[in-house]
């Protein structure tokens, strides 16, 4: 409870822009709410790039100055067109989604809570060094640019750091620690923004507040989405593009509603300036994003397109549909050529993928048995459903996505359809609750339809509903209280004993190394750098101190003279290469003994840098149990 100003904080940048902004341009209700995120992460990309490239510093002053302009532009744009306000869904009981959206945000918001256990912890994970470190170097150099960030580790061009420049902004304006503004936005990316999302497509979908209702009270029950990607990496950008999509899709297939009464040219302004701000959004939180929103989006354009054909006419829907199938898979080659290729290999066999699909086991966590059930007959109704039956073929479009990452071997296959993900199954098995917990919505009404039918109650009975909705939360709740969640590692075939942010004695930064970390910025003097085995945990030394603390990220340097160093560091006073490699790295003052290091993906073991004590060419500056600060001599001059 003592860090609520904070997730109140994050929940102020995620979503008061853009509710300002798109009420302005006729969005309402439902719609409003789980659309501004979109708005809120895009707005605030762009205004870092923008001021990256014009010199003007990253404060939450100019941050809101540059939102105030926007949401302004946004509303000019609103009366210029004279866009009518979009109808919201038809609800008999209009308590009932809402209601069922607080439940979903509990039940979210306690899930990650619960994994995450401390309100300062640290993600024990590769990934978590580099994204951390961005934050920090955001905070100094007042520049959030996607252009500038990679500059952290000496790099240059794009990466996209929307997630980043959010967390600075929560820091700033709380002037709380960097790891709390990190949780916070947590909370607001997985039991926040998922559940209003995923419950606006289902609207979007069905047209039905109470099948939204069953959507957002089992959000969260898949452990793929969205925790997974708070456990995996850790991919924070990811879990941010991941979230956003339902309300991404949702929002395009709710055009043709949002353009009722308004004049066909001024709809489709309006309509042109969401879709960028969907991309926009996207491209800026994870690239990755754009391909599962285009693709589902094309399947629903194709069918919408040919269900008015009549209208439109035959040759326009055939080009219609042509044009979005070429640009989206030119779009998909194109992302997916664009990244290093894949980095793992397939690891199921070809009926145990299958099971996975339909059982909800992803990269081996357990079966989900319950949500499966009520996918299975989901896809049963919808599949009967004209106006449903577009998700069907978007959720066998995810599905074969996984089957491809899992089991299939092929290069063309790994690099060529799966290169946007690096063919990474967890990150393409987070897609599945996005089309998962729909469906399983839509069978859960229909099984509370069935079961009002036996006992000849009218279907749409308030009394029926309500217990179906009560039913859904106790699973939910059991489930929350009695599930595993611990995080497979699909190629070992292991799982974690506990959550990955515990900072336990074995872990990758256990409590004596933070504590170091924290306390170097006094032990050492402005400007000096300090060397460190990444694969200990000593990464986080730049985050936590503000030290320059090298490297900054999860893999050390793939030169010659990080080789010398590994493996000779110890060995200064009496191996000349040792102090002609430490000029490479600027001559670093001082090296953090944090031990030997591990092996593993993305862990190394550097012999040469641990065991100082007794080593001439080091004296011992600071000692904190077993991990220990040291001074270089051995090179002075």
């Amino acid at each position: 409870m003592s860090q609520t100003p904070v997730v109140l904080t994050a929940l102020v940048i995620v979503f008061v822009p853009g509710m300002a902004a798109l009420y302005g341009v006729g969005l309402r209700g439902l719609g409003l709410l789980a659309s501004s995120p979109l708005f809120g992460v895009a707005s605030a990309a762009l205004i870092a790039v923008g001021f990256g490239a014009a010199g003007i510093d990253w404060t939450p002053l100019s941050w809101a100055v540059a939102s105030i302009i926007l949401i302004g532009l946004a509303w000019t744009a609103g009366k210029f067109l004279r866009l009518h306000p979009a109808p919201s869904a038809r609800s008999t009981h209009r308590w009932l989604l809402p209601t069922a959206l607080i439940i979903g945000v509990i039940l979210g918001v306690w899930r990650l809570a619960d994994y995450i256990a401390e309100p300062a912890g640290i993600s024990q994970t590769n990934d978590a060094v580099f994204h951390m470190n961005a934050v920090r170097f955001i905070l100094e150099t007042a520049d959030a640019s996607s252009l500038h960030v990679s500059g952290v580790i000496g790099g240059s061009g794009f990466y996209p750091s929307a997630w980043h420049g959010v967390v600075s902004l929560i820091t700033m304006f709380t002037g709380t620690s960097i790891a709390i503004a990190a949780n916070a936005l947590t909370l607001v990316i997985g039991g926040v923004i998922w559940p209003l999302g995923i419950a606006w497509l289902t609207v979007a979908m069905t047209g039905s507040t109470v099948v939204a209702g069953y959507s957002a009270v089992l959000s969260s029950a898949l452990q793929t989405f969205p925790l997974l990607m708070f456990q995996w990496g850790v991919l924070f950008p990811n879990a941010l593009s991941t979230a956003l999509l339902p309300a991404a899709v949702a929002l395009v297939i709710s055009l043709p509603r949002l353009s009722r009464g308004s004049a066909r040219w001024r709809s489709g302004v309006r309509d042109g300036l969401l879709v960028l701000i969907v991309a926009g959004s996207l491209v800026l939180a994870q690239p990755a994003g754009l391909l599962p929103w285009a693709a589902i989006s094309t399947v629903w354009l194709s069918f919408w397109l040919f269900g008015n054909l009549a209208t439109i006419g035959r040759a326009r829907v055939i080009g219609f549909a042509a044009a979005a199938w070429v640009g989206t898979i030119a779009l998909w080659l194109g992302l997916a050529q664009g990244t290093s290729g894949s980095h793992w290999p397939p690891f199921r066999r070809k009926l145990e993928v299958l099971l996975d699909v339909l059982l909800n086991g992803h990269v081996l966590i357990p079966f989900a048995y319950g949500v499966s059930a009520l996918m299975l007959v989901g896809l049963v109704v919808a599949a009967r459903r004209r106006d449903t039956r577009w998700f069907v073929v978007a959720w066998f479009g995810i599905s074969v996505l996984y089957v491809l990452v899992a089991a299939i071997g092929s290069p063309l296959i790994r690099d060529g359809i799966l290169g946007a993900w690096y063919a990474d199954p967890y990150r393409i098995a987070a897609l599945a609750p996005i089309v998962v917990i729909p469906l399983a919505a839509v069978g859960a009404d229909a099984v509370v339809r069935a079961v009002a039918g036996w006992a000849h109650r009218p279907a749409d009975d308030l009394k029926a509903t309500v217990l179906g909705l009560a039913g859904v939360t106790v699973f939910m709740i059991v489930l929350v209280v009695l599930r595993p969640v611990a995080m497979p590692a699909f190629l070992q075939g292991t799982y974690d004993r506990e959550s990955r942010y515990l900072a336990a004695e074995d872990a990758f930064l256990d409590p004596d190394e933070r504590a170091l970390l924290e306390s170097l910025d006094e032990l050492v003097e402005p400007g000096a750098r300090v060397l460190g085995n990444p694969s200990t945990g000593s990464g986080f030394g730049y985050f936590l101190s503000g030290v320059d603390v090298f490297p900054r990220t999860w893999s050390p340097p793939a030169s010659q003279s990080w080789a010398v160093l590994g493996a000779h560091l110890r060995d200064a006073a009496v191996d000349p290469d040792v102090c002609e490699a430490l000029t490479v790295y600027g001559q670093p003052e001082y090296v953090l003994d944090f031990g030997i290091g591990e092996e593993g993906p993305g862990r190394y073991e550097l012999p040469g840098m641990t065991d100082f004590s007794g080593q001439e060419g080091f004296e011992l500056m600071a000692e904190d149990g077993e991990v220990s600060l040291w001074r270089i001599t051995a090179c002075d001059q």
